[in-house]
Formats: structure tokens, sequence, C-alpha cells
């Protein structure tokens, strides 16, 4: 599977941000949150966190 492309984690984050009631200050915990899920989407659809490797 191919990168995903900065407009495609751009919208998922947006979406993440948006779900989370738009927090402020927290743009880059989205952003890294987006492009992980994004980046493992072919393996899980699910975000990888400690609990889950």
């Amino acid at each position: 599977m191919s990168e995903p492309t900065e407009q495609e984690i751009r919208e998922r984050a947006h979406q993440l941000w948006e779900q989370a009631g738009k927090p402020e200050g927290r743009e880059e915990e989205f952003w890294h949150a987006a492009e992980q899920e994004l980046r493992n989407e072919d393996k899980s659809n699910t975000l990888r966190t400690p609990d889950t490797l």
C-alpha cells in the first residue's frame, strides 16, 4: 500500500478532531493518529497502541 497523502491525513485528522469535540491545542496528536491509522489501514483498520503491538 502506498503512503497516505498529506490531504488524506489532513482530512482524517479533522474528522478525528471533530469526533473528539474539537479540543484546542492538540493538532499534532490528531495528525499523528490519522497518519498512523491510514498507514495501518490495510492491516487492521485500528490504531496500533502498546497494548496491541
